[in-house]
């Protein structure tokens, strides 16, 4: 747990009115750099990530970890007490995170004109499946459907196999960190002008960018990547492989020094003089050949003399694990990418870490995901509410 007692963004005040799962994981790395991050939940609905994926003795691990660093309160956004106070929390917030339908904002009177009017200066992030307008703006969206449509799930899988979709969020995490930069960004562009702004994230966006040059090949050359698995059309060899003991590993050839490099090692460097081994698209060209040199040379040895073996030639290969590795290798526990938190809930966890490292100002983990509206009574009366006002708002169901 981080004892940090400031990072970049300690000032910085975030209300989370997101749920699964992009918003709130972007108002999470806010938080994680110190961000002071308030998280809204329904009176009577729970964040549904509290419910997500296993559980604990009742308690939603998901939850401990998207909800890490956010203070929780519980407002009903539809209910006239609810607007109000939200409308003075906004009065003194730099970011609001949210992802409901277009419209639905504006229809509590919530929208960005009436939010602009308490606090001119506030940053409205919109995170939706398919972004505020358009034909599908106001279909329901999510992550699934963003690598359905942008192209990643039909390059993904066996050439004779279905399209294959993910097994977490992908696309809801990538569009998370195009959420947290957008954010920056906003902010950023509020030093300049004093003003802030609304930032209309579609979910069905960043996933494509990080796709690649698809759209411009297609443009230029007609050209429709297709499955490959694990291979690639534009570099050989690059796949996975079983080691003599059964475990697997992954080996790429980006670079041509090394492609040379592993051909050297694995007895064949004969390959390197044939004219197509200079490029690596003349070498996907010869994929069955260089495959069943490397996967015949790894077949004949276990994971770890596979792995020295490549360290010491200085090629690029790396073990497949699975989450229990992780949590062992050598150099993730180097980096602390594994943090562990005290959590009053249920004791020590551990976790991801903060994203990146920073030398001065870093980020940390303060606590865990926190229970449904814990901090409700405090951050109302950080408000001005008094005890009177704060019952009169529940008893009406307002919290």
């Amino acid at each position: 747990m981080s004892t940090t007692a400031a990072g970049p963004l300690t000032g910085l005040k975030v209300i989370d009115l997101a749920t699964i799962f992009a918003g709130p994981l972007a108002a999470t790395m806010l938080g994680d750099f110190g961000a002071d991050v308030i998280k809204v939940e329904h009176p009577r609905k729970p964040d549904p990530s509290r419910g997500h994926g296993p559980a604990r003795d009742g308690v939603g691990l998901w939850w401990k970890l998207l909800g890490r660093n956010k203070r929780t309160l519980t407002l009903d956004l539809s209910a006239p007490g609810g607007r109000d106070v939200l409308l003075r929390l906004a009065a003194e917030t730099d970011v609001i995170v949210e992802n409901f339908r277009p419209g639905t904002l504006e229809r509590w009177g919530l929208g960005p004109e009436e939010l602009h009017a308490v606090n001119p200066r506030l940053v409205l992030a919109r995170v939706t499946g398919f972004g505020q307008f358009g034909p599908y703006a106001h279909r329901p969206g999510f992550g699934t459907l963003a690598e359905a449509m942008s192209g990643f799930a039909a390059i993904t899988g066996e050439p004779d196999g279905p399209p294959t979709l993910p097994p977490f969020g992908l696309a809801d995490s990538i569009a998370a960190l195009a959420t947290a930069y957008a954010v920056m960004a906003a902010l950023a562009g509020r030093e300049k002008t004093g003003e802030g702004q609304v930032v209309d994230l579609a979910i069905i966006e960043p996933i494509l960018t990080v796709l690649g040059p698809q759209p411009l090949w297609y443009d230029q050359l007609g050209y429709v990547q297709p499955r490959t698995g694990n291979r690639s059309r534009n570099n050989a060899p690059r796949n996975t492989y079983r080691t003599a003991d059964g475990h697997w590993v992954a080996v790429s050839t980006s670079a041509q020094s090394v492609a040379e490099r592993v051909m050297r090692l694995v007895g064949r460097p004969d390959l390197i003089d044939e004219p197509w081994f200079g490029a690596g698209t003349t070498r996907a060209e010869h994929t069955e050949e260089l495959d069943g040199a490397v996967g015949h040379w790894i077949s004949r040895h276990s994971r770890e003399e596979v792995l020295n073996g490549f360290e010491k030639a200085e090629a690029a290969v790396a073990p497949i694990h699975d989450v229990r590795e992780v949590m062992e290798d050598p150099q993730y526990r180097a980096l602390g990418t594994i943090a562990e938190v005290d959590d009053p809930e249920l004791g020590p966890l551990r976790m991801q870490n903060v994203l990146f490292r920073l030398s001065e100002t870093p980020g940390g983990i303060r606590w865990a995901g926190r229970p449904h509206g814990a901090d409700t009574d405090e951050i109302l009366a950080g408000l001005g509410l008094s005890e009177t006002r704060i019952a009169a708002l529940r008893d009406q169901g307002a919290l």
